[in-house]
């Protein structure tokens, strides 16, 4: 215990070689060779699918009430934002299963109504109680029962177990006084007996996982007009089994920059305020993941890149299933594919002038530091930390990823994502790291060649690095931002 305790701080301060893959040339523009027809999307089934319909035909308010009852009951782990999909179904499948029911994935009205009865009787022994913070700004849901300590801390309020055992504390910082991409690189450092076991950083906000032999955490922070604000959650992961289903409702009841909320105020003791820590003494009280309380949004199908002249770079595998494809509210064509079948050339109307990031020559180290910039339905795309694997990066992408652009810390061209899943795995409603494969380097120079545009010209940002400055997620993904784009799919 003592161990455990005196481990606790360190636990919540906080973490391709591509393949070469050869590129012959292209066949004669005519005759065109036959192509090889996309493989059929899977039959759908009939029991999700009676499922689905009856659940999206409740109101959104029902929706989202039974799929926080279910994780009050423990069967499901995802965010409750209303929609259906198969996280739900299995988490019904699994209260069915449990309760004696047969597994339809579909809940007869007198199934919802004893799901929450028994929700609610989880929830009301927790005391869960959401509530604002004065201290952070912020907005959190605290099952009261477990931390019945509260004390300040600088910028935020801590509730504690009375054996020190789990540990939840709210932390703000005003705008200037530090960044993401600090918090993010501070967060995930590597340090000793300690494994990150998920990291996503955003442009508005960080989400990181953590473990070491005794001890877990869930760090979240997100980025607004008033500054940065997030949580952490450190727990003793013997008690796993009653904190982590907690850990899904803490955030999923977490409001960062909630509506009409008091500005964040000095905590108080007996002699006055609390001082502010520094952002440099932020090792003890890391904080921040914002994926469950997300609201929903939709999700694109593809990531492009912008090359200029109304044409996007992409994969062929994310449009495989989409037959009417569109770049910036635009309808696209596909104008041409490799010979691999890996790579696709779209073009559209109207869109800005873009140009691909400088590629990298040389091959990438096994392990070597990476980042993927995935394109989202709105605003900036998300920048997400990636290690080289066997043919492959390591990376937590979201749907959507398929296309994306790996880039190595210099800001360079490695690959794009050749695939991404059409069925995700999610871990409490956020993506873990997987391996991808990635279509590298070469083969898209290659390709941009034979299609007569430029490869490369995009800013460079290799000559900064190799003077000797560490450089950041952001610093690294700057230059790229505004060349990457969404792919949609018209239904």
């Amino acid at each position: 215990m003592k161990a455990f305790r005196a481990g606790l701080p360190a636990l919540l301060a906080a973490g391709l070689v591509t393949g070469a893959l050869a590129q012959g040339p292209l066949p004669p523009a005519a005759p065109a060779r036959p192509r090889p027809a996309a493989p059929a999307p899977p039959a759908p089934d009939p029991a999700f699918e009676a499922a689905r319909a009856a659940f999206e035909a409740l109101p959104e308010a029902e929706r989202r009430g039974l799929q926080d009852a279910l994780v009050w009951t423990g069967d499901y782990n995802g965010v409750t934002t209303g929609a259906f999909g198969k996280r739900s179904f299995e988490g019904i499948q699994t209260y069915q299963t449990r309760t004696g029911a047969a597994p339809t994935g579909l809940l007869a009205p007198p199934e919802r109504a004893a799901l929450k009865r028994e929700a609610e009787e989880a929830r009301r022994a927790s005391r869960f109680k959401v509530q604002p913070d004065p201290a952070s700004g912020v907005v959190v849901g605290v099952p009261e029962a477990l931390l019945p300590r509260k004390t300040a801390i600088p910028g935020g309020t801590r509730w504690q177990s009375t054996d020190g055992r789990v540990t939840l504390d709210t932390k703000s910082f005003p705008q200037g006084e530090t960044s993401l991409d600090a918090l993010f690189e501070r967060a995930i450092a590597a340090m000793p007996g300690r494994k990150v076991t998920y990291k996503l950083k955003k442009p508005d906000f960080i989400v990181i996982t953590a473990e070491t032999a005794g001890g877990r955490s869930y760090i979240r922070y997100a980025e607004g007009p008033q500054g940065i604000r997030g949580f952490t959650l450190g727990y003793d992961r013997a008690l796993a089994d009653t904190v982590d289903r907690l850990v899904i409702a803490v955030a999923n009841n977490f409001s960062p920059f909630p509506e009409d909320a008091p500005a964040p105020t000095a905590p108080t003791t007996a002699t006055g305020p609390v001082p502010r820590a520094p952002a440099s003494g932020m090792a003890a009280a890391p904080a921040a993941p914002p994926l469950p309380g997300m609201p929903a949004e939709a999700r694109p199908a593809a990531t492009g890149l912008l090359l200029g002249g109304g044409r996007v770079l992409t994969v062929t595998s994310a449009l495989e299933a989409c037959a009417a494809p569109r770049v910036g509210g635009a309808a696209a064509r596909i104008e041409r594919r490799d010979a691999a079948g890996s790579l696709a050339l779209l073009s559209a109307e109207g869109l800005a002038g873009g140009a691909p990031p400088p590629l990298r020559a040389e091959p990438v180290s096994e392990g070597e530091a990476l980042l993927v910039l995935g394109a989202q339905a709105k605003g900036r795309p998300s920048v997400a930390p990636a290690t080289a694997a066997v043919e492959g990066v390591y990376a937590p992408l979201q749907p959507g990823a398929g296309g994306a652009p790996v880039l190595d810390r210099s800001g360079r061209l490695v690959g794009l994502v050749a695939r991404f899943p059409t069925v995700p795995r999610l871990i409490a409603g956020v993506m873990p790291p997987t391996r991808y494969a990635v279509v590298p380097g070469k083969a898209v120079a290659a390709f941009l060649s034979e299609s007569g545009l430029p490869a490369g010209a995009g800013k460079d940002v290799a000559r900064e690095t190799a003077k000797g400055a560490a450089t950041t997620l952001g610093g690294a993904a700057a230059p790229v931002l505004d060349t990457v784009v969404a792919i949609t799919c018209a239904r």
